[in-house]
Order: structure tokens, then sequence, then C-alpha cells
């Protein structure tokens, strides 16, 4: 049409019946809370799907006469009103976990990251780190800890995928409109927008301050798209891990410092402060300017920042780790040196890697540095993390250093299925949700009949096999694939006779993932998924990094298989990975595949929705499945020797996958009885939700933060800023005392050892110590006494025992003594070390120093 074409936006008037419908499409609760976002729907459900199911974006666009019909139908209205029961129920519930008393009267927990995965209608995420948080996020509101999170606000979240006929991957990026967001700009008493500054070389950058609620905690998010800003600088959070490495630093410098005084502009005082990968690191660097600004030390206030910070590490490969180089570290920093005071050297030492002559600056390790607290995220993860990251304690062995773990865990609301709700209330009784840690509650699952139990689990796999055909057959017209071979792709996922074993693999397509390991013998493949008493459907589902050229071989490998003649219909490609797929997937399936190298999953969180959901897991034994398999709830893949190569180790682990999928899985599957299911495969789903369910929720996972890290760190903020930084400054002072001495610190032993005594024999053991200036307390000394259970790099099993100081020496050594009451017979090993130790610190091997004899 010729002429200026002139847009305006007419948005309804929601009637006065209904509100709140606005408060309740403004609260993220919606996330988990299926039946909110079920009335939505129901106003228009095809608008639903357009508007992304963003209950905001869809209330700006349904038309005016269906909001008026819903006013005066009683149906909906009593549907409504069940809602506003439900919301309001929760959000005027003022308990609080008691964990929240050891916080202290102002106590509050910051939490940094730089993706959030709540909703498919808040794009700024890009997979499981996104999601974690998410949940990390629900379960704080859950539990009404005193809670606030950080993030960045991105034009572009993760891409859209689109797959083609060749397997290719395209990524479609698409800017998001702030208003369809659950998300408002946070204004200020003068009714202004609450905007930060941050200096960046040459120049100042402005960001906005947004805020999302998340049931009874919020989330701010900063964004750069601001008129005062030049066009670059407007860019800097347009996408999501876009960009080069420029963007990146961009990125992370505003995350971090740009976080930290968010909260100080909406007037927040955190107490303990949640660094959720290394992105946001650079929160120690502002936090530290802010007290050297204040008068403090530098030294002192990196001790205090210290005490109070937790970090967790979601990777479990050295490359995985942020880092920048030492000409773009001067670039942005050099101005914050000046500052500050701190000479470039030591701001570069900060972020010193593993030791190899590196120029590079490590996040990770400035994460570390900048904390006290750290953890991996699965048992095998925390390990992983305690050697990569050994070289931060250079004389503490791995085992015993400050990296610790907390295992992920899973917002129960938000994915275990609606479907499972009313059956859960007759057999576990009303407020099993609230019980999600109780391992006698849901042993009850054990009660449920069988047949109803099935009949949820079929319901759930019609609903997946129902959105699988429906995104497939979308895929296949805009690759103008004919209706027959439609057809023929869809011939096994048919929702009216939904008894075919699917089995699914969905999840980023890293290679460490393995995504095409099945594929490694494809003639047992066939005889395996063709066989026609027993067929196998596999469906996957996942992207991969637009600049991860091996992952997008991946996915052309499983297109160029399941477009086999002889594969048709037995595997599916599913584009378009999303958290709504991801839902009815983890669901709906009948198995859920894991095979990654070992130990490269730091934790996986995919297979937990799966168990919840009665879906047993097919896994390798890393990550969270290390801990969680049991011998009933699922399947192991044993992982290879370490000893072998990788395609040794890919060979025997897939041989082990078909044999387990022959021998086990598909016979359990179709051990069908009477009543037309597998009573063997009943009792195994329901051992998944039994066993799995209790101990991999995100309530556990954040009763162990608390009780391990944000407890103690809301606690050592207290402390280290009490009277002036007093304890910060003589705790800094007393390391930098010990860091001198340390070289030349001996130790020897003046007893001869004695290799046979009688039972109930005390032992006298002296040591003495050439303490080179410092007080003999400190110095710990410590006797480890117990047995080996292996060979030298084997942590001995035992008890430990302190020296207590005595006299000196004439030679100036200190003399330490220890008598010992062996309570054990046999063959005992024992070891002796000595160690700084002080009241003050977190841990006790915090400064890495150690000596043993």
């Amino acid at each position: 049409m010729s002429g200026t074409p002139y847009f305006m936006e007419v948005r309804p008037r929601v009637p006065e019946k209904l509100g709140r419908l606005d408060e309740l499409a403004h609260n993220l609760w919606y996330t988990w809370d299926r039946s909110t976002r079920t009335m939505f729907a129901r106003l228009h459900p095809a608008l639903w799907h357009a508007a992304g199911h963003s209950p905001k974006a869809f209330l700006k666009r349904v038309h005016q006469r269906r909001l008026d019909a819903a006013a005066d139908d009683p149906v909906f209205l009593a549907g409504f009103h069940r809602v506003l029961s439900a919301y309001d129920t929760y959000h005027q519930d003022s308990r609080r976990d008691p964990l929240v008393e050891r916080l202290g009267e102002n106590g509050l927990i910051a939490y940094f990251c730089a993706e959030f995965g709540l909703h498919e209608s808040l794009p700024i995420y890009s997979g499981g780190l996104g999601i974690l948080a998410g949940d990390h996020l629900k379960a704080a509101s859950d539990m009404r800890l005193p809670f606030v999170a950080v993030g960045l606000l991105y034009s572009q979240g993760y891409f859209a995928q689109t797959i083609d006929r060749e397997g290719r991957q395209h990524a479609l990026y698409t800017d998001s409109d702030f208003d369809d967001l659950p998300i408002s700009p946070v204004i200020g008493n003068d009714g202004r927008l609450v905007r930060i500054a941050v200096e960046y070389p040459g120049r100042q950058v402005w960001a906005r301050i947004w805020r999302a609620r998340i049931g009874h905690v919020f989330l701010y998010l900063l964004d750069t798209d601001v008129e005062d800003n030049s066009p670059a600088d407007r860019d800097i959070c347009h996408r999501l891990y876009g960009g080069d490495r420029t963007t990146r630093i961009e990125q992370e410098i505003m995350l971090g410092i740009g976080g930290v005084r968010a909260l100080a502009a909406v007037g927040l005082s955190p107490t303990a402060w949640h660094v959720n990968e290394g992105h946001a690191a650079f929160l120690a660097l502002e936090r530290v300017r802010v007290l050297t600004q204040a008068g403090l030390d530098l030294p002192s206030a990196m001790e205090a920042i210290a005490a109070s910070t937790v970090f967790t590490t979601h990777t479990a490969v050295p490359a995985g780790h942020d880092h920048f180089g030492e000409d773009m570290m001067r670039h942005y920093f050099d101005a914050w040196c000046r500052e500050t005071g701190m000479p470039f050297e030591a701001l570069m030492a900060l972020g010193q890697g593993n030791g190899d002559g590196s120029r590079e600056f490590n996040m990770t390790a400035l994460a570390i540095r900048g904390s006290r607290y750290h953890n991996g995220v699965s048992a095998i993860h925390g390990g992983v993390s305690s050697r990569i990251c050994a070289y931060l304690w250079p004389e503490i062995e791995a085992h015993e250093n400050p990296m610790t773990h907390i295992t992920n865990g899973v917002h129960v609301p938000t994915f275990v299925a609606q479907d499972w709700h009313e059956l859960f209330d007759k057999y576990l009784g009303h407020g099993w949700m609230q019980r999600a840690t109780d391992p006698q509650c849901w042993a009850r699952v054990h009660g449920i009949p069988d047949q109803q139990f099935w009949s949820v689990r079929q319901a759930l796999k019609v609903q997946m096999l129902h959105l699988i055909r429906a995104r497939v057959s979308e895929q296949c017209a805009r690759n103008e694939v004919s209706g027959a071979h439609l057809d023929r792709l869809l011939k096994l996922a048919d929702p009216d006779h939904p008894n075919i074993l699917t089995i699914g693999f969905a999840r980023r397509f890293a290679t460490y993932k393995r995504a095409t390991l099945l594929f490694s013998d494809l003639d047992r493949l066939l005889r395996l998924v063709t066989n026609p008493a027993c067929p196998v459907l596999f469906i996957f589902a996942g992207k991969a990094h637009p600049a991860d050229e091996p992952g997008q071989a991946f996915i052309r490998r499983i297109n160029e298989v399941a477009n086999m003649p002889e594969f048709e219909g037995h595997i599916l490609l599913i584009e378009g990975y999303d958290l709504r797929l991801a839902r009815r997937l983890v669901s709906g399936c009948d198995v859920w595949l894991n095979n990654p190298i070992y130990p490269l999953e730091a934790s996986g969180t995919s297979g937990i929705k799966a168990a919840m959901n009665g879906v047993p897991n097919l896994s390798v034994l890393d990550g969270w499945w290390g801990e969680g398999y049991d011998g009933t709830n699922g399947w192991a893949i044993k992982p290879a020797s370490r000893m072998s190569n990788p395609a040794e180790r890919d060979a025997e682990e897939a041989r082990t996958l078909y044999e387990l999928l022959q021998d086990r899985v598909t016979k359990a599957y179709y051990d069908v009885g009477p009543m037309g299911y597998s009573p063997k495969w009943i009792e195994l789903a329901k051992s998944a939700i039994a066993t799995l369910l209790p101990s991999f929720n995100a309530h556990r996972m954040l009763t162990e933060y608390m009780e391990k890290f944000y407890v103690p760190a809301s606690r050592a903020h207290t402390v280290f800023s009490g009277d002036g930084y007093a304890h910060a400054r003589s705790l800094s002072a007393w390391k930098s005392k010990v860091r001198a001495a340390w070289p030349g610190v001996g130790l020897r032993r003046i007893d001869p050892p004695q290799r046979n005594v009688e039972y109930g024999q005390s032992l006298h053991i002296e040591m003495a110590l050439k303490l080179n200036g410092l007080e003999p307390d400190d110095v710990r000394v410590e006797l480890i006494f117990g047995w080996s259970r292996g060979g030298a790099e084997t942590p001995i099993q035992g008890r430990h025992y302190h020296f207590v100081p005595g006299h000196q020496l004439l030679s100036g050594e200190q003399v330490y003594e220890l008598d010992l009451h062996p309570d054990l017979c046999g063959k005992i090993e024992y070891h002796i070390r000595a160690y700084p130790a002080h009241p003050l610190l977190t841990h006790p091997f915090e400064l890495g120093l150690m000596r043993w004899l």
C-alpha cells in the first residue's frame, strides 16, 4: 500500500471484575502455577501461543469483547477466583524458613548471574545455568528468604532455532519488546527512572534498572539501551552471550560493577553475596573500591568483601572459564587501579590462572580470591573443581582445599507436571509440595495403584506426542516435505497409540555430551529399534551455540541418521528447543538418556526433572546421577577406564549403552501384563520419584546453601564490618605476616618413631618448629591417624589430633607435643603436618600453606 504507514497500539480495557489480571501478569509466580497460565490461555488459546505464553503481552492484545465476555462468564470467574485465592494464600503467608532467623535482623542475600531461565515469557536465558538460576529464585520465594537477584536485560535472549532439510541449524534472533515482558522500570521517589553509571575507558555508560517479581523475591535487571549512551554502548546488553571478547568483558563489567551499584541505588545492602559462575566476579572489585573510598586499606577491603561472598562454578573443564588478556584488562581497569591505589600487577595477580605463565586474567580465579565459600554443583564436580582450582592453594592436597560441592536441585512446582497433583494429593496427602525433602512422604508413591499411575504417565506422553507432531509438522512444512513422508516420520509418535518405548535426549549440543554416541554401531542400533516385538522411538532436541561448529555437526549427523530409510520414524530431531518443549519432554518420555564424557557433566538437571515425573534415567554415572543412581531407579553406564583413549572409551560406553537398551530397558518396558502395562516398569518409575525427588529438589539445595554458605557469610559480614572493620584489618595483617614468614618455617620430629605399641599404651610425640618470627598460636601442628585405603594419592580415612605448644628449645625452635592413645589395631598409618591457624579464617586451609613432615 502506498503512502506513509502509521502505527498505533490499541490496548483493551480490563473489566473491573477482572482487574487483578494485571497483577497476576506482572508476577512470575505464574511460571510455576499452571492454573494461572491455563486461565489466561482459555481466554484465547491461539493468541496465548502467539504471545509466547506471556500474560502481560497477552493482555495487551486480547480483544475487548473476550475480556467482557469473561467478566460475565460464571465458569471463568470461578476459575479466576480460585487462582486469586491460591495467589493470595501464597503471598500472604508470612511464615519463613527457620534458617532465616540465623541470617540476622538485616540479613539479605544477593544472587548475581548472567542469565535467568524462569519461563519462556522472559527470554533472558540460554540453558542449564539460567534454568538453575531461575529455580534458585523460585525456591528462595517458597522459603520466604530475604533474597534479591541481579542480572542483565538482553534485547535478544538466546536464539530461536530452525533446522533445514540437510540438518543445518539456523539461529534466529529477535528483539524483545520490554513492554511485553513481565518486568517494570524502577521509579525513584522523585518520579524518575532509576539509573546507574559505570565507568568504561574514556566514558560513562548508563543503565536503567528494571525489576521482575518472582513470588516473594525480586530480580533486578540492567539495560544499557539508554539515549545518553553511544550506539555501541547501547548494544552492550543487546544479546546474551553475543559479540566478541570486548562485548563479553563489557557485559561482565556491567553485571558485576553495575549490579553492585544498582542494589545501592534501590536502597539494598546485602549481607551475603552469591556469584553464580564467574561472569559476575567483577562485583568483588566494585565492593573493594567502595571500601577503599571509605578509607579502608586494600588488603583489609579484600578480606572484608571475601568473607561474605559465595562463588559457585558450573563448568568441569579449564577452558570453560572466562579469561581476558592483559592489554584488555589494562584498557578497562587502569582507572580503577588509580582510584583504589592497587598496582596493575596486583590486580592481574587476582586473576592469575593455573601458573602456566599465561598473562590472561581468569574470572574464576578472581571469583575464588574474592570469596571464601566455593562450590561445584555435584559431588563429582566438586572433586573435579577442587583439582582444576588446586593452583589457588598450592600446598594443599586437592581433596582438602576449600572447594566443596552442593548438588543442584530442581524446583518441584515448576517441573512436576500438573497431572500428578490430584494423584499425589490423594495418596501422599495434601501439602506434599511443602514436604518435598521428606523421604517418608515420597515413599508413599509406591502405594499409588499401578493402573492410576500408568494412566497419568500415558496422559503425559500423549501431551508430549501432540506437541512433537505439531513441531515436526511445522518443521516439515517449512522444509517442503511431503505429507506422505511426514506420515512416515510420525508413524510411531502416535497419541492414539502411545505404547511405543520413547527415549528422549534433549539438551545443549556440546561435544562432551556426545549426542551421537547412540550411532556408534548403526547395524546394532537398527536391530534394536526395529524389533517388531519391542520397537523404539528416539527423540532428540537441543541447540548448539552458533559458534560451535562441532556441536552443529552433531545436529547434522542426527538429521542424517533420522533420514536414512531404515531408521525412518524411529529417530526424530525436533527443532526450536525451548522451556515449553523441555517441560513436555521431561514429563512425557519413557526414558531419559544422557551419555556425557565422564567427568565433564558438572551436574545436569534435565534428568532430575524427568525422574520427578516418573521417567527413569539411562545415563553415564556422572554429575548428579553419580549420587542418584541406586540400582532401582534407572540404569547406569559405568564410565570407561580413564586410561582408555577417546575412541576406546566411546566404543566401550556405546557397547554398554546398547546392552542396557537390549537386555534391560526394552525387556522391562515390553514385559506387559494383562492390564496393558509392565508392572516392572511401573515399579521402576515409582522408584525414580520416591528415591530422587526428595534429594534433588531446589528446597534441599537452598537449605544447603543457607546452612553452609549464606548464614555463615552473613554472620561474617557482621563480624568483619563491625568496629570500623577491625577484624578485617587484623586478619589481613596476620595473613601478610604469615605469608612473609612461611618460606622460613621448618618442621622436624624430636622423638624417635616407635613401630610397635600395645593397645592402650600412650605414645608421646614431640615436634620442633622453626617459626621464623611467628607466634606458637599462629601455627597448628596436626597428626592424621588411620587406615590408608589406597595408594599414595588416596587420603587417609582417620582421626585428626592437634599438638599443643610446649617449651622453646635453645635453637629457638618451638616444641609442640601430643600424647596419642591409639584406639585402633592393625597396621596403622599416620602423618604429621603444620599449617597457619587463626580463629577468623573461614576455612582452615584458605591460605594454601602447609608443611608436611
